[in-house]
């Protein structure tokens, strides 16, 4: 069961007022039937592998608690993380791994097969492996008490608007609320609804729409070059930020409905003006959950330049791997490593600390150009992203230029060929990423779906009306409905 699916708007309406009949003791109760539930929907085979998890992690997080002034806690700590991790290294990266290792040992002649499994990566395991680890780690620092109750911790665990696919919860912030007394808070309810109805605009109008043409391209990587790459790359820059991002705002709206905040997972990041700033807007729950388990236990920034340099290498290079189990990823982590060194560099060799600030024209100006610069070196940083593999990564990459400074009007009119584009799809889509665009930057000083609730009751019903006709009607009617990419990590 999707998001997007036609399951989902009927299983939404009945477990809203499943919960809100339900007596307030029980409550948590239901809402763990339901996770459980949704989560066999979606991936039945591997339930028990989730449950599994979640009460190995419990036990080492009770055992913990029980130990905190014995030596052998950080033993207890180690191995209740070395086996969530041993499960998420299995089923994603085993392949990976023996693969890797025979192309690596056929570099010296040594001809071996790499011995392979056909294994299905379990849905979410990345994302509630995560939530896991950072569990035990929050229980062996004090931050949080072990949560005694094993069925009140496996709640936190797999509540279903983010076991799938994020936001990463954290339990200190996350896991009280599913147990507090909560009234019925209409407001938080309808402002739930807004950025669901935002989300799915996202996923299925932008994300869904773009998704056709950068599969056709990226499916037969050899036969383009130049216009056609240069805005196939663009496109899927925006289809894997409404993808993930609608999918992060319908979690965080369903979770309203329950009168539960997740944390926010985006802040308009394709406004920021450097590398840097775009991680602290993107994938919010994930950039910062490697920040605080990875890069500061490394040393983070309190160190030498040249070991904030390997510490801030070594924790992109995990993120890309993260995402996937393909030297593509590893490569756009690493891609963005060198983005963060170089910006570092810069800083602290070409910037004045006591410079004035600009204002004016020249603030605007170098905005632009920041933000302009940043977006292009993430946009190259996706092609290795999406790419199935390296050669056609390096092909897009050294192909980009072909025909395109000097025979411009030509290479335009090759891409609309090439990509089956009509000038009429492309203003559409145009369009859209342009009212995506400015409601992000409305977004940078307002909370749009909050300030929208004190617009006159009839104007926000027209907007409420007209967006959810425009989405089923769009959807209908030569739209494709995609899995969320992010299911894939």
């Amino acid at each position: 069961m999707l998001f997007n699916s036609l399951s989902f708007l009927f299983f939404m309406p009945i477990v809203f007022l499943l919960y809100w009949a339900c007596p307030v003791r029980v409550r948590w109760i239901l809402l763990l039937v339901i996770s459980w539930y949704f989560y066999i929907s979606c991936s039945a085979q591997y339930f028990p592998l989730l449950v599994l998890t979640t009460f190995i992690s419990w036990v080492a997080a009770v055992t913990i608690g029980k130990n905190r002034e014995k030596k052998s806690v950080k033993n207890i700590l180690t191995a209740g993380i070395v086996l969530c991790l041993a499960f998420l290294v299995f089923f994603k990266y085993f392949n990976f791994i023996t693969t890797s290792a025979a192309d690596f040992a056929n570099l010296f002649g040594m001809g071996l097969q790499p011995y392979t499994l056909k294994l299905a990566q379990p849905v979410g395991i990345s994302y509630y492996t995560f939530m896991t680890v950072s569990y035990l780690i929050d229980v062996y620092k004090g931050k949080i008490e072990p949560q005694l109750n094993f069925a009140k911790y496996a709640l936190h665990i797999s509540f279903f608007p983010q076991v799938i696919a994020g936001p990463i919860g954290r339990a200190p912030e996350l896991m009280d609320q599913f147990f507090e007394k909560r009234e019925f808070n209409e407001e938080k309810a309808v402002s739930g609804l807004r950025m669901m109805l935002w989300g799915y605009f996202k996923k299925l109008i932008i994300a869904d729409s773009l998704s056709r043409y950068v599969d056709a391209v990226y499916g037969a990587v050899p036969y383009y070059f130049g216009m056609t790459f240069i805005i196939t790359s663009i496109m899927y820059t925006f289809q894997i930020y409404c993808d993930f991002s609608g999918y992060s705002d319908i979690a965080i709206g369903v979770a309203r409905l329950f009168n539960i905040d997740l944390m926010t997972n985006f802040k308009s990041p394709y406004w920021s003006k450097s590398v840097r700033e775009f991680w602290s807007r993107w994938h919010i729950s994930l950039s910062t959950w490697f920040r605080d388990y990875v890069y500061i236990p490394l040393g983070g920034g309190r160190v030498s330049p040249a070991r904030k340099n390997f510490n801030q290498m070594v924790t992109m290079l995990v993120s890309g791997l993260w995402h996937g189990a393909n030297w593509t990823f590893v490569l756009w982590g690493g891609l963005h490593g060198i983005y963060q060194v170089i910006e570092g560099f810069c800083r602290k060799h070409f910037v004045k600390k006591d410079a004035p600030e600009k204002t004016g024209a020249k603030k605007v100006i170098s905005n632009i150009f920041h933000g302009l610069l940043t977006f292009g070196m993430v946009d190259i940083g996706w092609i290795f992203f999406r790419a199935d593999s390296l050669e056609d990564a390096l092909f897009i990459i050294t192909h980009l230029h072909n025909g395109v400074v000097f025979h411009f009007a030509s290479a335009w009119n090759k891409m609309m060929i090439d990509m089956n584009l009509t000038v009429f799809a492309l203003l559409k889509l145009a369009a859209a990423l342009v009212v995506l665009m400015i409601y992000d930057f409305i977004s940078l000083k307002h909370d749009i779906p909050n300030e929208f609730g004190k617009v006159p009751a009839f104007i926000r019903w027209i907007a409420y009306t007209a967006l959810t006709v425009f989405i089923i009607v769009s959807t209908l009617h030569g739209g494709t409905t995609q899995s969320f990419i992010y299911f894939n990590f």
